[in-house]
């Protein structure tokens, strides 16, 4: 009761501090503050697990101190160095340096975030170290940003339920950092919805392209793992060749429905800029149409009003027309099929 007592007077004694203004003056401060705290709660620690005070002679007495010992702890205020009791039997496990180990969890997660908005691993270091106020190496940082490549293999290899309703698939563009240049790449993302409405992020596969082979690498990868599809009623895509090409290999009995915000963006590349708020509420009247019938009398309407002043953008709603009315088909018509993943 007193150990469970004391870790959660040690972690409300980190929010304070952290909601300090750790500037200036106030840092010394800070760090003093915090390493009193720290001090007595592993004292408080001791005394528990040898059931005596200092000099008390008890016989419930189970061991006796022995001197202390110095240890580091990099924390949102900086480095403390902490006076850790010893024990003549043994080492106690401190549940409060268990709790915060080398450094608290959010030290870590500070350097991850770094990490991943693209610093490298020298800068993070010259960055966190300024921030915290105490040396932080490039090879430290190394050892923190591994356990990203734990986390992502494991998201790679979990097992998959077969429970979605909807899949609705996408390649990202994004910049990947190279040994001489910036280049880009691609992530082939699977986003999923079930029945009940539960949206889920399934899974990403880093890829040169959209390659009818990259995409059937990643489809087929979902499928082992246990996205057989029994359930799904539709397929949303950008209408990529090589998406459709591998879609008719892994999933070919599936409906697909192409996405009306990758389309919306093709037919206003080939309008006017003056124009885009016309455009788009015709196109609004045309995919939030109440029933299949209501959406093609829309598709005639908005031919009608736009076919002589921009014949190629009502070409392009004309060609695919029928797979962007699929979700007609599957009721209740969901809302969502609009929406872009990004």
């Amino acid at each position: 009761m007193l150990l469970n007592a004391t870790v959660r007077n040690v972690r409300r004694a980190f929010r304070e501090v952290k909601a300090f203004d750790a500037e200036g003056d106030l840092r010394p401060a800070a760090r003093a503050a915090l390493k009193a705290v720290l001090e007595t709660a592993l004292e408080g620690e001791v005394t528990a697990a040898i059931a005596a005070q200092r000099y008390e002679r008890v016989p419930t007495r189970q061991d006796y101190r022995c001197g202390s010992y110095l240890r580091r702890l990099l924390t949102q205020v900086g480095e403390l160095l902490l006076r850790v009791p010893r024990c003549r039997g043994g080492g106690v496990a401190f549940q409060t340096l268990a709790a915060y180990a080398r450094r608290p969890r959010v030290v870590d997660q500070l350097i991850l975030a770094c990490f991943v908005l693209g610093m490298s691993t020298r800068k993070v270091a010259k960055a966190m170290g300024a921030f915290l106020g105490a040396a932080l190496s490039a090879q430290t940082v190394s050892r923190i940003v591994t356990q990203l490549d734990a986390a992502v293999a494991a998201f790679h290899r979990r097992p998959l339920l077969d429970r979605y309703r909807y899949l609705l698939l996408d390649g990202v563009v994004l910049k990947h950092r190279g040994a001489l240049a910036v280049r880009k790449r691609v992530l082939l993302c699977a986003y999923g919805m079930t029945a009940s409405g539960v949206r889920e992020f399934i899974d990403f596969l880093l890829a040169p392209s959209e390659s009818a082979a990259a995409w059937e690498a990643c489809l087929t990868d979902l499928a082992r793992r246990g996205l057989q599809g029994e359930g799904l009623a539709l397929i949303v895509t950008d209408g990529g060749p090589g998406l459709h090409a591998a879609l008719d290999l892994v999933y070919p009995r599936i409906p697909r429905q192409r996405c009306w915000a990758h389309k919306a963006r093709n037919v206003l590349e080939k309008v006017p800029k003056a124009d885009w708020a016309g455009v788009q509420r015709a196109l609004g009247r045309l995919s939030h149409a109440e029933s299949r019938r209501d959406a093609i009398a829309a598709s005639w309407a908005f031919a009608q009003q736009y076919r002589a002043r921009y014949p190629p953008a009502v070409a392009c709603v004309e060609r695919d027309l029928d797979d962007l009315l699929s979700f007609y088909a599957c009721p209740p018509a969901p809302v969502w099929i609009g929406s872009s993943m990004r």
